[in-house]
């Protein structure tokens, strides 16, 4: 069986390609999936995705029209999918449950530290031969007050990180980590971690109640010099309200793996025809904050397991195994 495979970026495709050798042919193309693209999947029964595919109702019904009966996406958050379409046309959905949740850890408190010691300023001044220091002061993390806003596995990640650090620990989630608390974090609610926190990191999913989690309340809320990280998903983030804030001076640095209108952007080359998003182009000006291009998980280890865990999910698929990354149950028959 030959599977087709979205948005492949150039350092997957030779990872991609050994992990199904031997069992299966597979066709990586750098394109994401979007309703443009959706025809070209046609006569393939399982496809895979990358984060950023598009599978609205319209996606879905095309691929299901062209014969598609399972989707492998290659990432843990599945905002992007309507499962309910996907059920109703009885399209099997599987995700990556589970990877390396110190590439993200690791790169959020990457952007912490270059916003705070102003690393982005001082490389490009260096390569003018320019050593002053006007302008590059940070300061310690020790004793200082983080807020840890989800603590799941990459939450915990990015805890431990902090408590090497020596700073106070503060968390919010739906559910306590008993690993956090042994490290010493306090749970509190999430207005209170906003206005004490110096660092804020953003580790939830994007669901309807953590939709601009970050709105224009919080940010007011916050230290104005606090740092704000986010190596999540970009709809935590009410992103214009943020560039209000911005525009006034606030906040020592903001860091920012991710964008709530990422999608047509992010993993695409734009430098030639620039871009027509005004809040995105608005908030690269800030010098105090760093735009990444999701790139948190893009770690050999991480991007390893994601494509393991989707050749499970293939092979279970074929075989008719369900596991914990079925996000849409097989149809009756297939």
């Amino acid at each position: 069986m030959e599977i087709l495979a979205f948005g492949v970026q150039s350092d997957e495709k030779p990872l991609i390609e050994k992990a199904f050798a031997g069992l299966h042919e597979v066709r990586c193309l750098d394109v994401f999936l979007n309703r443009d693209t959706a025809p070209i999947a046609a006569g393939y029964e399982i496809i895979s995705t990358s984060v950023n595919a598009d599978l609205d109702a319209k996606v879905l019904q095309t691929l299901a029209t062209g014969g598609t009966q399972m989707i492998a996406q290659r990432s843990t958050g599945f905002n992007n999918i309507d499962l309910d379409v996907a059920e109703r046309l009885a399209l099997r959905v599987a995700r990556v449950s589970y990877y390396s949740p110190y590439s993200v850890a690791e790169f959020a408190w990457t952007l912490a530290m270059a916003v705070n010691r102003r690393v982005i300023r001082a490389a490009s001044r260096t390569r003018d031969f320019d050593f002053r220091l006007d302008g590059l002061l940070g300061r310690d993390m020790h004793g200082r007050t983080v807020g840890v806003v989800g603590t799941g596995k990459i939450g915990e990640a990015f805890t431990r990180i902090a408590h090497g650090f020596g700073m106070r620990l503060l968390g919010w989630d739906v559910a306590e980590n008993p690993a956090c608390l042994e490290l010493g974090m306090e749970y509190v609610e999430k207005e209170r971690l906003f206005a004490e926190a110096d660092l804020i990191s953003l580790h939830v999913p994007l669901l309807p109640a953590t939709q601009h989690i970050i709105n224009e309340a919080a940010l007011k809320s916050m230290k104005d010099d606090a740092i704000l990280v986010n190596s999540s998903r970009g709809g935590l983030i009410d992103t214009a309200a943020l560039v209000t804030e911005l525009r006034t001076g606030r906040f020592l640095g903001v860091g920012l793996d991710v964008y709530e209108a990422e999608a047509g952007l992010f993993f695409l080359d734009k430098s030639l025809e620039g871009v027509d998003d005004d809040t995105l182009a608005r908030l690269v000006t800030f010098p105090n904050v760093i735009v990444t291009s999701h790139q948190a998980y893009y770690t050999e280890d991480a991007v390893g397991q994601i494509i393991d865990a989707t050749v499970r999910n293939v092979t279970d698929y074929l075989a008719g195994r369900h596991s914990e990354n079925v996000l849409v149950p097989p149809p009756p028959t297939r």
